[in-house]
């Protein structure tokens, strides 16, 4: 038997369906931008909010991953352990649309769908 150890610098550690990837390739294309940034700040009722934005210039340390040919998708090293295995979707309900974040890591999440919150370790 064989123990294989996570490797943030080769392995995804986050996953982006199909229409979340097609919305966030058309958001940058039209802005021209470099891919997408995902982050997390201190912020809602929970304690961390996500953050997918544009990316233009890299002004924090960032691992990048390519989620398609046309999508380029750089993470903040220093949250990676926050949200390792959470799955980003694009929904659409009506005429509301949203990106929809699932964390194994969240022991908390606000009503919302805003923030979330998890449990740090020593």
């Amino acid at each position: 038997m064989s123990v294989t150890k996570f490797n943030p610098n080769t392995v995804l550690p986050v996953s982006f369906t199909e229409q979340a990837i097609v919305h966030l390739e058309s958001q940058v294309k039209k802005q021209s931008a470099k891919g997408i940034i995902f982050n997390v700040k201190e912020s809602g009722c929970s304690g961390f909010k996500y953050l997918l934005e544009l990316a233009f210039d890299l002004d924090v340390p960032v691992r990048e991953y390519p989620l398609s040919d046309q999508l380029t998708l750089f993470i903040n090293t220093d949250i990676i352990k926050l949200i390792q295995g959470t799955q980003v979707d694009y929904i659409q309900e009506g005429v509301n649309r949203r990106l929809d974040f699932k964390n194994p890591n969240a022991t908390a999440n606000c009503g919302c769908g805003e923030s979330f919150s998890v449990e740090q370790q020593a």
